[in-house]
């Protein structure tokens, strides 16, 4: 099992209606078929770190990982999720013991960035998401 959570806040002046659309596209990508099972919520840490929700989507393995990552859903979803971020930060972690998984993923997203480079573009242009998601969680 591969498990990706990511910890974020809006940017300021995005409408409760802009921020609904965000968590309903968040939902709909946590609903997809590779998906073991996934939540959207209110975010539960130190109020202090400056994140407001947390996204967790788990899949089997990586296999599972890649169709996620490619599901137009996902894809779709991402194009009214990012521009809506202020702060973003995820982390990955999994039961499955294999030394070079972390680089295995690390392939799927340098992949997922040359088939959609404006989509990496625009990950990039958030805060914290730059070390965040050069791990493969988007």
């Amino acid at each position: 099992m591969i498990v990706n959570t990511l910890r974020f806040s809006f940017k300021d002046g995005t409408s409760p209606q802009d921020q609904e659309a965000v968590l309903a596209a968040m939902r709909r990508t946590a609903s997809t078929e590779p998906v073991v099972f996934g939540s959207v919520g209110r975010y539960m840490g130190d109020p202090g770190e400056g994140y407001t929700h947390t996204y967790c989507a788990a899949v089997a393995d990586l296999e599972a990982l890649e169709r996620y990552m490619h599901e137009p859903v996902h894809i779709d979803g991402d194009w009214v999720i990012i521009p809506h971020l202020q702060k973003l930060a995820a982390f990955r972690f999994s039961d499955d013991p294999a030394p070079d998984l972390d680089a295995r993923i690390q392939s799927l997203h340098v992949r997922k960035v040359e088939m959609y480079p404006e989509w990496g573009r625009l990950l990039d242009a958030i805060p914290g998401a730059q070390g965040s998601f050069g791990d493969g969680t988007g």
